[in-house]
C-alpha cells in the first residue's frame, strides 16, 4: 500500500488489508511526518487507476499544515523491516523529548499481556501467520488489537486507532507486540507516549538504548508468567 500525506508519496508498504485508514496515519505519527499538525481528512486515493490498485493507495490530510517530508525519510518497507541504522538513536532524541514518568504497570500485569492479547487475535487463529500489536492499560484491559503480517504496520495500526479518536499521547498505557522489539518498535511506542512496551521475544541492543533515552519500560521474554526487564525500574 502506498501511503500519501497531502499528496506526497512518504511510503509503500507490504501490509494486511484491513484498517488502512489506521495505518496510514499511525505511519505519519511515528514517523514524525506530522509536525503538531492536526489530520483532517484520511482517504482512499481516486485517480482513475485501475481497480487492482484503487484500495492499495491512501492519503492522510493536513490541509498544508505538515511540514513537507525529508526526502531520506522516503521509504518503502517489507513486512519484515523499515527503516533501520546507527543513526537512529541520535535522531530519536533530537525529534523526541523523554516520556513524562506516569504509574507504573505492574509486573503481573506486563506478564499476563501475552495470553490476553492472544485471546483477542482472531486473524492469527484462522492464519497461524500474522503478528499482533494490542494497547493496553494499567489493570491489564486489552483496549484494541491490530494484526498485520508485519509487526510495525500492527503498530501504526494500533497508533492509528488511537490518534484518530483522540487518544494520543499514550499516556500510562503499555504496547505489546509478537516477536521481538527492534529499535523501530520503541521508536513507534515513544512517538506516541506508549510508557512501557512488552515483546515476547528478545529486543535488540539499538532498542534497549532507545528505550533507557527515553525513559520507557521495556520487557522482553515475556512468556508463562515470567519476562525479562531491560529497561526501566520495578514497579
Amino acid at each position: 500500500m502506498t501511503i500519501q500525506l497531502d499528496g506526497t508519496v512518504v511510503s509503500t508498504t507490504m501490509r494486511t488489508p484491513g484498517n488502512d485508514f489506521e495505518l496510514a496515519v499511525g505511519f505519519c505519527v511515528t514517523e514524525g511526518l506530522l509536525g503538531g499538525a492536526a489530520v483532517t481528512g484520511v482517504r482512499y486515493c481516486s485517480n482513475g487507476s485501475a481497480v487492482a490498485s484503487a484500495f492499495n493507495e491512501v492519503t492522510v490530510e493536513t490541509g498544508g499544515a505538515a511540514p513537507p517530508p525529508v526526502s531520506h525519510r522516503l521509504v518503502t518497507t517489507s513486512s519484515s523491516c523499515g527503516w533501520c541504522g546507527s543513526d537512529q538513536i541520535d535522531e530519536l532524541i533530537a525529534r523526541l523529548a523523554p516520556l513524562p514518568p506516569t504509574r507504573p504497570i505492574p509486573g503481573a500485569v506486563l506478564a499476563a499481556a501475552p495470553p490476553r492479547v492472544r485471546a483477542t487475535q482472531g486473524l492469527f487463529s484462522s492464519t497461524g501467520a500474522v503478528h499482533a500489536a494490542a494497547a493496553f492499560d494499567v489493570d491489564g484491559t486489552v483496549l484494541l488489537t491490530r494484526e498485520d503480517v508485519g509487526r510495525h504496520n500492527a503498530v501504526d495500526k494500533v497508533i492509528g486507532a488511537l490518534a484518530l479518536a483522540g487518544s494520543l499521547p499514550a499516556t500510562g498505557l503499555g504496547l505489546f507486540v509478537s516477536g521481538r522489539a527492534s529499535v523501530e518498535m520503541v521508536q513507534k511506542a515513544w512517538a506516541a507516549g506508549f510508557g512501557s512496551l512488552v515483546a515476547v521475544s528478545a529486543p535488540t541492543a539499538l532498542a534497549v538504548e532507545a528505550a533507557q533515552r527515553a525513559g520507557m519500560t521495556l520487557v522482553g521474554f515475556v512468556r508463562d508468567g515470567s519476562y525479562n526487564r531491560y529497561a526501566g525500574d520495578e514497579p
